[in-house]
């Protein structure tokens, strides 16, 4: 097809540009303002990434990004080793409410817990909250690297905005501190076993009927919630348990099935 007044080809050639997040406080706490006429200052990783990975030099297109800037079509104003600008010349999409839901989840191994965060984030978390329960595999993290792992994920998927991510906290504690107006959509294993029909208010066809923005889920460690664990989040009344399939699923498998139906629900709200 050809292009109309170059519209089409200048479309498919911005989404070959790098992408890059900016955060709104700059490096190293500079103010960095998206807009026409500002010089941003590039962190080391990105001046590296451009000039080593991608080969990109002074003078060449970027995109960048963040939610309160929204994105902007940018050029590299100085590209040296390990530092360098960026100068951004025009926008290409307004800031907008990247509105998503909690994502309260067990940690687990390394490489499981790199997946929830990447998935999370191309799903449209919101924010994460690492829980360490009575079965969780580790409890200590490496937060800049989960960090690194939202950003990549936000660049490589076209939202404003990067995720938040909260330092690990003991379950107790966390439900203790749940806002009780929000709800929390709870995946509980061979739920039918757990409750009686009638506390069973959710089917896995509809499990967020009565989902809202700002609600969380929640997903357990690998073998479930302790009894305790059970207990206490059973009785919480802003806890809804529900079914994600006959099925038992990897914590990870539970994390991207239970996001997809949450999306979808909101989408079509």
């Amino acid at each position: 097809m050809k292009a109309v007044g170059g519209g089409i080809k200048l479309m498919s050639t911005l989404h070959t540009l790098p992408r890059l997040f900016v955060s709104p406080g700059g490096v190293e706490d500079r103010s960095c303002v998206l807009e026409a006429g500002a010089v941003c200052p590039m962190s080391p990783e990105q001046a590296r990434y451009l000039g080593t990975v991608m080969r990109r030099k002074e003078g060449d297109e970027v995109r960048l990004f963040n939610e309160r800037d929204g994105e902007w079509l940018a050029r590299i104003a100085g590209l040296r080793r390990d530092q360098g600008a960026f100068s951004p010349e025009r926008r290409l999409r307004s800031p907008e409410t990247e509105e998503g839901p909690v994502l309260a989840f067990a940690l687990l191994k390394r490489d499981a817990t790199d997946l929830v965060i990447r998935m999370g984030t191309e799903l449209g978390v919101r924010r994460f909250i690492p829980l360490i329960t009575e079965r969780t595999v580790g409890q200590r993290v490496n937060g800049s690297r989960l960090e690194s792992i939202a950003t990549e994920a936000a660049e490589q998927c076209e939202r404003l905005s990067v995720p938040d991510i909260a330092e690990p906290v003991r379950f107790m504690e966390f439900l203790g501190a749940w806002p009780e107006n929000n709800r929390l959509f709870a995946a509980v294993e061979r739920l039918c076993e757990r409750e009686s029909a009638d506390k069973i208010t959710q089917k896995s066809k509809d499990v967020f009927s009565e989902a809202c923005i700002g609600d969380g889920i929640l997903i357990g460690p690998e073998g479930g919630f302790g009894a305790a664990e059970l207990d206490a989040m059973l009785a919480r009344p802003f806890v809804t348990p529900i079914t994600l399939g006959n099925r038992i699923l990897r914590a990870g498998t539970a994390v991207a099935a239970a996001l997809a139906l949450f999306d979808s629900r909101i989408r079509n709200a």
